[in-house]
């Protein structure tokens, strides 16, 4: 995640825990002012370890979830999704847990987290990478409510027992996909639609952050594995959500030859010009066959189900919450959606169970560094900054026995490689 934005991100959070220990700094606003911000009423879970000492009897449990938009977006609804699902195994009423939705990264996120806090949640989540510094700063200021934030950097190193971060292998889950698309490509060569030569990917990325290059080279990895002669390119848009700007990378890459398109953008922009152009797609965070039945294939997304039903558990029982959580296939962390029989190649199914078993043998690792190189050379070692400090100093070593250990060091993605087969055409920080 080296990227002029995280940068200022990151020097927010340590201004933020810094101020909070000399200010005791408080914005305990009046909740009616608070309401402005869209909510509804749901519920969350979760089992754990060590103990605090802080035990909570289930009933007692009060959660509150911020998150960055609404069931619009597919990235939210995920996490939506996967809330209720908790709080119906948890037997969690309506209550008990609150929903914040359209809470942007400024802000009005510490305001929505000290807001929950004054209402009694003992549990707070924040779904989004730049909420983080404005989480720390309410876990600052309220020590006896747990905040937990996905694909956040810092909680590891930020000393705060309350602040904990989380993600999941979710880059085991897009090479699956991405196998699922290099069989497709092989299915359109052998069928006379393009050359082996030809056979080239589009990918829309929302920013240049680890996050995003992890991902897609995860993909396109999971793709070369199955058909070598692939290429991709990549166009970032400059921001999660925005469904014109991901139609309009679509179609550009479209326009520059691509045959199949995936995505790590939240909207229904890149998906629907895949299916106006009659293209194969590959989406992110859930099915979009309904609005694609004839060109989505598969779909990966991180499962934060057994996340929530983890930290609501430790709550429960007084447990301490992991600073930084990372789980996948075996945990039920990291899922596909269902193969559309329609668009995909046949045997498709078949190939994504032999990989994903290997995957989770260790016989096959995403990164295996014998399968790319950077500028025409295979790495055998790698400096990463896995503690992110403002200077990006690299401090961790993560390639050993043969394969970059993304993931292992720290929860959120640190892949920042630019691997030979894949083209950026523009940067977005």
């Amino acid at each position: 995640m080296k990227l002029k934005k995280f940068l200022a991100l990151a020097l927010s959070v340590t201004t933020v825990l810094s101020m909070s220990v000399l200010t005791g700094c408080s914005s305990k606003e009046d909740s009616s002012a608070k309401e402005t911000k869209a909510e509804t009423t749901a519920e969350t879970g979760a089992d754990g370890e060590e103990t605090t000492g802080a035990k909570a009897d289930m009933a007692d449990i009060k959660v509150g979830f911020i998150f960055l938009h609404d069931e619009n977006s597919t990235y939210d609804k995920n996490f939506i999704d996967a809330a209720n699902a908790a709080k119906e195994a948890l037997g969690l009423s309506d209550e008990q847990v609150i929903f914040k939705t359209n809470i942007p990264e400024s802000s009005e996120c510490y305001e929505a987290a000290a807001d929950l806090a004054d209402r009694g949640c003992n549990l707070v989540f924040a779904d989004s990478f730049g909420h983080e510094q404005y989480i720390a700063q309410a876990a600052a200021e309220f020590p006896e409510v747990q905040f937990c934030h996905a694909t956040g950097t810092t909680a590891h190193t930020a000393g705060l027992d309350n602040f904990h971060n989380a993600f999941a292998s979710i880059y085991e889950g897009r090479y699956l996909a991405g196998v699922a698309a290099g069989m497709k490509l092989n299915e359109m060569i052998a069928n006379g639609e393009f050359t082996e030569e030809e056979a080239k990917m589009g990918y829309v990325g929302a920013y240049t952050y680890a996050e995003v290059i992890s991902g897609y080279t995860s993909f396109y990895l999971g793709a070369k594995s199955v058909c070598p002669t692939v290429t991709m390119d990549v166009q970032f848009t400059g921001s999660w959500y925005d469904e014109t700007a991901e139609k309009e990378a679509a179609n550009t890459l479209i326009s520059r030859g691509c045959k199949l398109i995936s995505q790590h953008a939240d909207s229904m922009g890149a998906p629907t010009a895949c299916e106006t152009a009659g293209v194969p797609n590959v989406s992110y965070n859930g099915s979009t066959v309904a609005a694609c039945p004839n060109t989505f294939i598969i779909s990966s997304k991180v499962d934060w189900e057994p996340y929530f039903e983890y930290i609501v558990n430790c709550v429960a029982n007084g447990e301490a919450i992991e600073a930084d959580w990372c789980a996948g296939f075996e945990e039920g962390s990291v899922a596909l959606s269902e193969i559309n029989e329609k668009a995909a190649a046949e045997g498709t199914a078949e190939a994504i169970e032999e990989v994903k078993a290997k995957l989770i043998s260790g016989e096959v690792h995403v990164f295996d560094t014998s399968t790319f190189t950077v500028d025409g050379k295979n790495i055998d070692s790698y400096m990463a900054d896995v503690d992110t400090d403002a200077d990006y100093t690299p401090d961790t070593e993560v390639v050993s026995d043969g394969y970059f250990h993304e993931s292992e060091m720290r929860s959120a993605p640190y892949f920042d490689l630019r691997i030979d087969g894949i083209t950026t055409l523009n940067e977005m920080f």
